[in-house]
Formats: structure tokens, sequence, C-alpha cells
């Protein structure tokens, strides 16, 4: 038996300049955070040829192709499993619509847990460009490339898309006490509504063109708030959120409604520095900046919202158990 953690994630500035649309002419970068909530893979060998895929339904097909779950069937090709193994998956949030990179994580976890089962060790770009292969070119999702890269690689990161499809991977590193600032001033708010975020990311994808401005602007966010972060400045990631929010509603529509509109409203009249809706919008989780001699009132104004206490997490994907008995068929 294997089991494979990989966290989710928390983007702070830059999204939408991942997507292949913007980042091949112009090249993008994202600021982002693993957390310390995950998306767990469990897979055993079986006695027998079948396959288990286990999750909000329950499959039992004789072959890979029967698969109906489309990234552990793509990730078991790629990590050439064949028959005779079950695999489940579980979650500590809302597993699709949550804007936490919850598929690109559970994509990333299930090829670090296969390849374990197999008996391969794979790096971290291994796994990230992997995960953006399936879910990008296989399965044609208008998603971009941060969310796999951060589950793969964890911590707090900047990424920088390149025109070549390169990714250059850098570590922010703060001392622990402005890191634990940053962690601390952080809060999630669930809007208590998930969507799918594919119409609004191939919608923003398509749009990239006539809104250029914008990307453009929330790649400066970006770059302004890596300084921030540098030069320790913590307080700059809560007003860049606040741009970023105003940037990002305009990159499509149904980013956000007149509800989330009220719930944004709430949190900066409860004293955030900045709020925005974690990945595509529409629904998911309102990030806020908030300083913590502010929260408490924050707390009362947003008290119809459920809060998603968080960490930030040091690691990205790893195996936390390892119990291989059997020769993998």
């Amino acid at each position: 038996m294997i089991i494979s953690q990989t966290p989710l994630r928390i983007s702070l500035a830059g999204g939408g300049t991942d997507l292949t649309n913007y980042y091949s002419a112009h090249e993008g970068l994202v600021v982002s955070t693993a957390i310390d909530k995950y998306i767990y893979v469990v897979i055993k060998e079986r006695f027998d040829d079948l396959i288990y895929v286990d999750y909000s339904k329950k499959e039992i097909v004789n072959s890979i192709d029967e698969i109906q779950h489309d990234l552990v069937r793509e990730a078991a090709k790629k990590t050439g499993l064949h028959h005779g193994f079950e695999v489940m998956m579980l979650a500590d949030i809302p597993s699709e619509g949550s804007g936490l990179g919850s598929s690109s994580s559970l994509t990333v976890g299930l090829l670090h847990a296969f390849y374990q089962f197999r008996g391969i060790l794979v790096t971290s770009e291994q796994l990230a460009k992997e995960a953006c292969e399936i879910e990008i070119k296989i399965l044609k999702r208008p998603i971009g490339k941060q969310d796999q890269y951060i589950a793969a690689y964890g911590g707090l990161k900047a990424f920088r898309f390149c025109k070549d499809e390169s990714v250059e991977v850098k570590d922010i590193n703060i001392d622990s006490e402005p890191k634990r600032k940053l962690g601390s001033n952080l809060l999630l708010f669930f809007t208590d509504v998930t969507r799918k975020a594919a119409s609004i990311l191939e919608e923003q994808s398509n749009n990239i063109l006539s809104k250029l401005e914008f990307h453009h602007r929330i790649k400066e966010l970006a770059f302004d708030s890596l300084d921030g972060l540098n030069s320790l400045d913590i307080n700059r990631i809560g007003d860049n959120l606040k741009i970023n929010w105003e940037m990002k509603k305009q990159l499509a529509s149904n980013v956000s409604n007149r509800e989330i509109d009220k719930m944004h409203n709430l949190a900066m009249d409860g004293g955030a520095l900045g709020a925005k809706i974690s990945g595509a919008g529409g629904g998911g989780f309102l990030l806020v900046y908030c300083e913590r001699d502010r929260q408490d009132n924050l707390r009362r104004t947003l008290r119809k919202y459920r809060e998603l206490p968080f960490l930030l997490e040091k690691f990205g994907s790893k195996i936390i158990f390892d119990q291989t008995r059997y020769d993998i068929k």
C-alpha cells in the first residue's frame, strides 16, 4: 500500500499569466504558497486482475481504458500501470470547485503514488510537468500551470512561465518571523458555492488579447508582491490583493456575482487590506489579507461564512506511507 499527500494552494499574485495564451507571448509570473490542506491518494495491490477506483462513486473495471475518472485513467497510463490495483482518493476540502487547486493536486498526487507503487522515484519537476501534460495537453482543460507546480514543489514560491514552455522555480526565502506574519494575516472564508472553473478559464483564455492590459497589470502586481516579500514589506501582499481583485473581475464574466461582491465588501469593511476569490472565481474560497489586530472584527463581520483555518506548508507532494509487499503486475 502507498499513500501520497499533496498540498492545496493559495495564489497570492499573478494568476492568469500562467495560461498558455498569455505566457507563450509575454511570459508569466505567479507568486503562490502551498497550505496544510491536502489531497490523499491510496493505492494497493489486488489479488485478482481487476481495477477498483473509489471516489464519490465506485468503479470496478477490467482495464485502464475503461476507467471513467479521467485523471486516474491518464495517470495510470502515464506511469505504466496495467491491472490488479485499487485506488482511493480523499480530500480535506470540497474536492471540486474550491479554487484551491484541488484538481491539479489530485493529478500530482496520483502520479506520485502510482510511480511509487511501481518502485520508481520521481522529481518534483517531473511530477509537475507530467501533471500539466495530462490536464492541459491530453484532457484539453483550459487551465494554467501554476497549480501543478506548487502542488509538486510546495513552499512559498515564484514561478516564471517562459515562452519556450519551461518553468523557472524560485524559492522565496524569508525569515520565520515575517513568514509567520504572512501566514497569520491570510485567511480563507468559504462562499458556500462550488463551481466548475473550466467555463470561466476558457473565456478568460479566449479574452487574453482583448484583455491584455489587465493581464499585464496582474503580472506587474506579481513582481511587486515578490519584491514586497523579499524586502519584508509583507502588507504589500494585502494591498496588491485588493488591486488584483479589481483586475481579475475584468478578465471574464462570472468571476464575481452579487453575493461574492457583498462578501468581499464585508471583508473590506471588517478591516481587510485586500481580498479576492481564490482560483478562477465564481465561488470557492475568498482569500483575505487582514492584520492580526483587526481579525476579531473581520470574523464578526464575516460570521455567516465558514472559515477554513490553515497554515503555510513547506513541502510539496510526498509519500507518507509505503508498504510494498509484492511484485507489481
